[in-house]
């Protein structure tokens, strides 16, 4: 093998995603990188990699990557792998990517499948462009909203069913796929606007969440108004952010349509 950090893709879920080239890899670099050598143990034992592992995860990278560049400066080669699919995507990886570009060490990488892109896939919303926001986060649901192309999430299925009630509110407008068990035997695309999904069997197992792009069109008048029927009774000043979130419009135009709607009910 030639001296350097070498990124590898694992599968998501079929094994028989795992290429050639990944498994020859792994078989003959020195050391491997593993975000959990117990959940990478598995896969070497079916693959018979018997390559020497050592752990390199969030909570050791500061220790650990040092040392790693200093094994690939000496000559060694050093393959990095996450649990699932490819290192550095909402996954360890990309401090030691950064570490060995700074140090100035060759850097190769061997692609695997994507969780994220194979939802895109999956959704069939445009793919021109994206955003990917890593783990959905609720406190940036509102500025997400703002972003008119498609955006991907990663979301856990304890959580999945308050995700789409805060999407309902945020961006009822949006069609969402629940892209869930990629590459298993259960997977599954649940496809709608976020409103007729919130009753929806909770999803199991890994989940991505695809939001499809802003309508071009903007909200009619009588539209607006539902909404701000609908919102009206939370404080002026969050209702108003709400409704320009959910509209389009700007937060000093809900302001006065929300004033509007309260005088007119005196």
């Amino acid at each position: 093998m030639q001296t350097g950090l070498y990124i590898v893709g694992t599968p998501i879920g079929n094994l028989s995603d795992f290429s050639p080239r990944a498994i020859d890899v792994l078989k003959n670099v020195d050391l491997i990188a593993a975000e959990d050598t117990r959940v990478f143990g598995k896969l070497a034992t079916h693959f018979d990699i018997k390559t020497k592992r050592v752990a390199c995860h969030e909570h050791n990278e500061r220790d650990v990557v040092p040392d790693l560049i200093e094994k690939i400066q000496s000559g060694q080669s050093v393959a990095c792998v996450s649990d699932a699919g490819m290192p550095g995507v909402s996954d360890p990886g990309f401090r030691l990517v950064r570490a060995a570009r700074a140090a100035g060490v060759p850097v190769f990488v061997v692609p695997g499948p994507v969780a994220a892109i194979s939802a895109l896939v999956l959704s069939g919303f445009p793919t021109d462009r994206f955003t990917f926001c890593g783990f959905f986060d609720e406190k940036k649901l509102r500025d997400d909203n703002k972003i008119p192309h498609t955006i991907i999430y990663y979301e856990s299925p304890n959580r999945i069913m308050n995700t789409i009630a805060s999407m309902a509110r945020v961006m009822p407008e949006r069609q969402i796929a629940i892209v869930r068990e990629i590459t298993k035997i259960h997977e599954e695309t649940i496809i709608g606007y976020p409103g007729e999904l919130m009753n929806i069997t909770p999803p199991r197992g890994e989940i991505v969440i695809v939001v499809a792009p802003r309508p071009e069109r903007k909200m009619s008048d009588e539209e607006i108004s539902d909404i701000v029927n609908d919102i009206a009774a939370t404080s002026m000043k969050s209702a108003a952010a709400d409704l320009a979130s959910r509209t389009g419009i700007s937060k000093k135009e809900a302001y006065k349509r929300l004033l509007n709607k309260d005088n007119k009910n005196d």
